[in-house]
């Protein structure tokens, strides 16, 4: 079903609660579409005007029978990780939508790049990171699926954030640290260039790759033009916090050293310059004009925080994970000044 311009109007979320989700749920509504989601029901409920399907998308029985025989102009399935997960989503999908949109990750992306900017045409290849080489699989079983005549498009992101989701690891503790005057780690030196798109930004583009024919069968990356150094982003975030941070570098091979898990996200997504070529995305969904910079992005991270004392939550396995990188990062610094 579409509307006399002819858009999708009638789509379903598979998760619908997270942060980049649930701000196309909410730009969906705002435009008077009929949205559902299909999720377990544990992590928040969507807005008011979605249909709640309740059902683990795990589990491919219960996923179908809440499903019936709904059918869909587009579903966007923001839940699936692994290859086995794309086969459920083929499964209980083909048929019954007009446009399947996998969540995949800009991620994915060589690792580092041989070249920028980044198009969607660069290489799929990242060594350091067993979620993206998943993402990477997933996209391949796909590709294989379109050739037999299923709807797909393939979506990257790139490191979206927004007022609940700060852009870094450890959440609100990294914003606490910088209000205590305790150092904070980076990677690297901090002055490779990173893309930072908010939320909102990022759904206007989703939503604009909907119910559009030329679209399926592509992949398209949804990123901000905005390019920022680690250094910098911190910078801002101190701005608001009314605190210069105290920057920590250490390389990211070191990190993965100390901490396999941080290591390999930093190593496979943070720790190489990642600029990225929106000319795809841009002839695509004509309204995608990011419109919110880091700067008010940052300003809205801290106001949320501050809004509600409730919700600043301090992890201590981050806290001290953080305090040990900073020792050693103490320890470096001392060897080499001899």
């Amino acid at each position: 079903m579409t509307d006399a311009r002819g858009q999708v109007v009638n789509i379903l979320f598979i998760g619908g609660t997270g942060i980049i989700s649930s701000a196309s749920v909410e730009l969906a509504l705002e435009r008077g579409w009929a949205v559902s989601v299909l999720n377990r029901g544990r992590s928040g409920s969507p807005p008011a005007g979605c249909r709640q399907l309740r059902a683990d998308i795990r589990d491919r029985e219960q996923a179908a029978e809440v499903l019936g025989k709904l059918e869909f102009d587009a579903v966007l399935d923001f839940m699936s990780f692994v290859p086995e997960h794309v086969e459920t989503a083929i499964d209980l999908f083909a048929g019954r939508c007009g446009q399947y949109v996998f969540i995949s990750s800009a991620s994915a992306y060589q690792t580092p790049p041989d070249r920028l900017p980044i198009t969607e045409e660069t290489p799929l290849d990242n060594p350091f990171w067993a979620y993206s080489r998943d993402k990477i699989a997933c996209e391949e079983r796909l590709r294989a699926e379109m050739a037999r005549g299923f709807p797909v498009t393939i979506v990257r992101p790139s490191h979206t954030y927004g007022r609940q989701r700060f852009p870094f690891d450890g959440g609100y503790t990294v914003l606490h640290r910088i209000r205590r005057g305790k150092p904070v780690v980076l990677p690297g030196d901090g002055t490779s260039v990173w893309t930072l798109t908010h939320a909102r930004d990022f759904a206007v583009g989703l939503l604009g790759l909907l119910g559009q024919p030329a679209a399926l069968g592509e992949a398209v990356h949804i990123t901000n033009d905005e390019w920022l150094t680690w250094n910098g982003i911190f910078r801002t975030l101190g701005e608001h916090l009314g605190r210069e941070p105290l920057l920590a570098h250490l390389p990211s091979a070191v990190v993965a050293q100390s901490d396999a898990a941080l290591g390999a996200g930093w190593l496979g997504d943070k720790a190489h310059s990642m600029i990225f070529d929106n000319a795809k995305i841009r002839r695509l969904a004509p309204d995608f004009r990011p419109a919110i910079p880091f700067s008010q992005g940052a300003k809205d991270i801290v106001d949320w925080y501050d809004e509600d004392p409730a919700r600043q939550v301090v992890d201590p396995a981050c806290d001290a994970l953080q305090d040990r990188l900073v020792a050693l990062y103490t320890r470096l610094l001392d060897q080499a000044r001899g």
